[in-house]
C-alpha cells in the first residue's frame, strides 16, 4: 500500500515548479509600461518601509527620488528570486527521484536556464519588451544558488535517515541469515537422531549413553563439513 500511494504522490512534487513556471510567464506577458508600474510600486513600498523603520521622516519627493534609483535593482533581484524559487521547485523533485550530485546540478540547470532562455524570447512578442542575455545569466545565479540549497538542505536532513535505514536493513538480514542457520542446524540434528535410534548396523541394542555418544559424534563430524 505505501509503494502505491508513493508511486501516485512522487509526480506531484513537480507541481510547485509548474506553478512557478506559469507565474514567471504571466510577470513576462505584462507590457512594458505595467511591468515599470509594477516595479516601482515595490521600490516605492520598500523605500518607505525603510523609511520608517529607520525614522526618517522622507517627503514624497524623496520617496520617489530613491524609487527611482533603486528600481533597476529591484528588477534584478525579482528576476533572481523568481528563478532560485523556481530551482528549488525543480531540483527538490528530481532529488527525490534519486538524482544526486553533479547530475542534479546539470540536470535542474539545463531545465531551468532553458525555460529562461525561453521565457526572454517570448517577451520579444511583448509590447514594449525585448529578450536581454544579461537577464538569462541573472537568472542563472538565482538557479546555481536554488540548485544548491537543495543539495545542501536534502544531504543534512535526509543523509542520516539513509544511514538508519541502510543499519536496519543489516539488521534484518543479520536476523534473517541467523534463522536460517539455526534451521539447518536442527534439520541436522533432527536426521542425526533419526538415523540412529535404531542402535548398530548388526541389529544389536544400543545403550542410551552409546547412542548419545555417536550422535554427538556425527552431530561433529557433519558441523566440520558445513562449516568447510
Amino acid at each position: 500500500m505505501k509503494h502505491f500511494v508513493t508511486f501516485f504522490l512522487k509526480p506531484l512534487s513537480f507541481l510547485p515548479a509548474l506553478v512557478m513556471m506559469y507565474a514567471i510567464y504571466s510577470f513576462s506577458a505584462q507590457t512594458g509600461t505595467e511591468s515599470g508600474n509594477l516595479s516601482h510600486m515595490i521600490s516605492v513600498k520598500i523605500v518607505e518601509t525603510a523609511s520608517d523603520t529607520l525614522q526618517k521622516d522622507l517627503d514624497d519627493w524623496e520617496v520617489e527620488e530613491l524609487a527611482d534609483h533603486i528600481e533597476f535593482y529591484v528588477r534584478k533581484a525579482a528576476h533572481m528570486t523568481e528563478y532560485f524559487l523556481l530551482a528549488i521547485a525543480v531540483s527538490f523533485p528530481l532529488y527525490v527521484y534519486g538524482l544526486r550530485g553533479f547530475p542534479l546540478l546539470l540536470f535542474a540547470g539545463l531545465i531551468c536556464v532553458g525555460f529562461a532562455c525561453g521565457d526572454e524570447y517570448h517577451q520579444s512578442f511583448v509590447d514594449e519588451r525585448g529578450p536581454s542575455v544579461r537577464d538569462v545569466c541573472i537568472d542563472s545565479v538565482g538557479v546555481f544558488f536554488g540548485i544548491m540549497l537543495v543539495r545542501i538542505v536534502c544531504w543534512t536532513f535526509l543523509a542520516p535517515v539513509r544511514v538508519v535505514e541502510s543499519l536496519t536493513g543489516l539488521g534484518r538480514r543479520d536476523r534473517h541469515s541467523h534463522r536460517k542457520r539455526s534451521h539447518s542446524n536442527h534439520s541436522y540434528r533432527t536426521s542425526y537422531d533419526r538415523r540412529n535410534s535404531y542402535g548398530r548396523n548388526d541389529g544389536s541394542q544400543m545403550s542410551e549413553r552409546a547412542i548419545e555418544k555417536r550422535n554427538q559424534e556425527l552431530l561433529k563430524k557433519e558441523g566440520r563439513r558445513h562449516i568447510y
